[in-house]
């Protein structure tokens, strides 16, 4: 058995059922999950359609690194999305969602074998990015999120020894969970890392066409044009249709970025087995060439957060975030478990207590205190999730 697996840490949502296990929560209300970041909104027509009439394709072996016609259409979403000319040949590769790349990355890039292998994440973070490292054999450093600055993650907590056995940094933005946007100053001094250590950047996007401002989240790929890195150098960026187009169980996404980089990515993927079906692919073309249902999407979202954002400001601190779906906010008491079994035992409601996303680094778990609430299900059950919140709250302020 591969020792490296004992290094893992129990998923959150499974942390979360252990700490639960033996609450009953109140049958008087109907129950509400507001802790999985699962996309609930209705998956498109015309994505289901190109599936039912893809289904022929299903008698051919796929490539991995996907049909010409669906790099084509990536690299097209790109130069609409980003104002940005790939080679689909060279710089776009199909993924199988971007999950399992954020994690096969770790598995082409890091050198395990290396004494002091090094892989650098935000904190809080998507527990893929810990687990991949885990695995490739590197030790994990971790950035905690600055709460002065909307929760942007403060990288000058890696000191220079760190940075100089880094092979990867994991980059999200918009954040999971605070939704915070990097700006391009903080992209250049992460490019001048990497150019002085020699580490690879993934930029995990899978957030950035859900946001609150009128101008459109900053990619790493658009960072690095600005910044005059037009071939990318050390960069990949990842993005999946699951949050986009409201279809999570696709399973599709892409990666974009340095060609050098993605020759090898592609390589270990043809032995990993990471072909996409045809008639995912079939469907992803549909969905990168269509934009209005994401615009009609990101309307949706909108209007939620306008609703419940200030409802919940009212008993808790909480801010409109800058992208994403999540709200993070601080829970009264500082003990954000004790307050998600309470909410689960007296109101029937799910929430993920936000140390469950962080580790304890540089003195401090930089998610203790805050919960995590995704706010995926429609208007109506979303509303009625906050006044059970503000409901509880009060009733804890009242004691």
């Amino acid at each position: 058995m591969n020792p490296l697996l004992d290094r893992l840490h129990p998923y959150p949502f499974e942390r979360l059922r252990e700490l639960t296990a033996g609450i009953k929560p109140n049958p008087d209300f109907a129950p509400i999950s507001l802790g999985i970041g699962e996309p609930r909104h209705p998956a498109p027509a015309f994505i289901a359609q190109a599936i039912q009439a893809a289904m022929p394709q299903l008698a051919g072996y796929p490539a991995t690194g996907g049909t010409p016609a669906l790099r084509e259409a990536i690299a097209g979403w790109i130069s609409r999305r980003y104002g940005l000319t790939l080679n689909p040949a060279t710089q776009v590769l199909p993924v199988n969602g971007s999950r399992e790349a954020l994690f096969a990355i770790a598995q082409t890039v890091v050198d395990g074998s290396r004494p002091g292998a090094t892989v650098v994440c935000p904190n809080p973070f998507y527990q893929i990015y810990e687990g991949a490292a885990l695995l490739a054999g590197a030790e994990v450093a971790y950035a905690n999120s600055d709460p002065a600055r909307n929760f942007a993650v403060d990288w000058s907590q890696i000191d220079d020894a760190t940075w100089a056995k880094t092979q990867l940094l994991y980059v999200c933005s918009p954040g999971n969970p605070s939704g915070a946007v990097m700006p391009l100053a903080e992209w250049q001094a992460l490019f001048e890392l990497s150019d002085k250590h020699g580490f690879v950047i993934a930029s995990d996007e899978c957030y950035s066409e859900i946001y609150f401002r009128d101008e459109a989240p900053l990619g790493g790929l658009e960072a690095a044009a600005k910044l005059g890195r037009s071939d990318f150098r050390n960069l990949i960026a990842f993005t999946s249709l699951s949050k986009r187009s409201n279809v999570p169980g696709l399973r599709s996404g892409f990666v974009a970025g340095d060609a050098a980089l993605l020759k090898k990515f592609l390589l270990y993927r043809t032995y990993h087995g990471s072909a996409m079906s045809p008639i995912v692919q079939a469907a992803s073309i549909a969905a990168w060439g269509d934009e209005a249902h994401v615009v009609e999407n990101r309307a949706r979202y909108r209007r939620k957060f306008a609703e419940v954002t200030p409802l919940l400001a009212g008993v808790l601190d909480v801010a409109l975030p800058d992208a994403g779906f999540y709200l993070w906010a601080a829970v009264p008491d500082g003990d954000d478990v004790a307050f998600a079994q309470g909410l689960l035992a007296q109101y029937n409601l799910v929430v993920l207590p936000g140390s469950l996303l962080a580790r304890a680094a540089h003195g401090n778990n930089p998610g203790a205190g805050r919960i995590r609430l995704a706010l995926v299900a429609d208007e109506a059950e979303c509303l009625e999730g906050a006044r059970r919140i503000v409901s509880y709250t009060q009733s804890l302020q009242a004691r």
